[in-house]
């Protein structure tokens, strides 16, 4: 990664918090980014940036095939596969597709050379252009188990030398922690509730684990009680920035519309935010300690 490639990963613990709200309004005030929707389940970013598509490409994952004319069922595949997606059933060999994480090992392993792999559709990237800002985002099949490949393939466009926003999945899953993989910084949303806490410590432990630099934004966060700002001041957590809870807010919300652009008493905010990060992205930034 180039020093002037930055990679901004905004992610939440629970659905729900404001994660795309700020995403999409910290990449507008950012200007000149690539902003990347990895919520491939469900994206949502396009309702609010409004992107030109361009360009769509399918992503696929390679399945094995077995040839039962070869096989002996002898097991070795079945044995090498640390996802139990391979299984001998006397004289039948079992393949359940949807625990296959398309690694090719079983078709190395077996001694009779009875498995070759094919490629099966999970899903499209698409690609295009959203307020001056590249926009990418992925879409999962209905019906596959993983977002993880669709993911790797929406990063593969981060352009060198541009600051990148990653509309995470929420959560801490697989999805999530392959959006986090390689980023500079995680921006974590939360809201001051029970369930709020309780998901933002999850993901606090989650980017210490990947020792990634972070910090917090409370969304709506004059509600609630007081926990989550105590649970930050307790575990030496950065809170970023702190959002109202305001109907104004919310009303520009549910009509696809942007908190930068119809709210313009909120800008400085975001702006703020932007200067914020940026200045936590170094070569030496910490990581928050316990």
């Amino acid at each position: 990664m180039s020093d002037d490639n930055k990679i901004i990963a905004i992610a939440s613990g629970k659905g729900g918090t404001g994660k795309t709200t700020v995403a999409t309004n910290l990449a507008l005030v950012m200007r000149d980014v690539v902003f990347i929707d990895c919520d491939a389940e469900e994206p949502n970013a396009h309702l609010f940036l409004n992107p030109k598509i361009t360009a769509r490409e399918d992503v696929e994952k390679q399945n094995p095939v077995i040839d039962e004319s070869l096989c002996d069922y002898c097991g070795k595949c079945a044995e090498f596969c640390q996802h139990n997606a391979l299984a001998v059933m006397g004289k039948k060999m079992l393949f359940l597709p949807h625990l296959c994480h398309s690694c090719g090992g079983c078709a190395i392993v077996c001694p009779r050379g009875a498995i070759s792999e094919k490629a099966v559709k999970i899903g499209t990237v698409e690609r295009g252009k959203a307020k001056g800002m590249d926009f990418v985002q992925g879409r999962l099949e209905i019906g596959q188990p993983t977002a993880v490949p669709i993911i790797k393939q929406e990063k593969s466009y981060i352009s060198p030398g541009r600051t990148a926003i990653l509309d995470c999945p929420p959560g801490t899953s697989c999805p999530v922690i392959e959006s986090l993989r390689g980023a500079d910084y995680c921006m974590m949303v939360t809201e001051p509730t029970p369930f709020g806490l309780h998901d933002l410590s999850l993901a606090v432990e989650m980017v210490r684990g990947m020792k990634i630099p972070y910090g917090v934004v409370i969304n709506q966060a004059d509600i609630g009680d007081e926990k989550v700002k105590e649970y930050c001041r307790r575990e030496n957590v950065d809170v970023l920035a702190e959002i109202p809870y305001d109907r104004k807010i919310a009303e520009v919300y549910s009509r696809g519309g942007l908190i930068v652009e119809e709210l313009p008493q909120y800008r400085k905010l975001f702006e703020d935010l932007a200067v914020a990060v940026t200045r936590s992205i170094k070569p030496e930034a910490r990581i928050n300690p316990r």
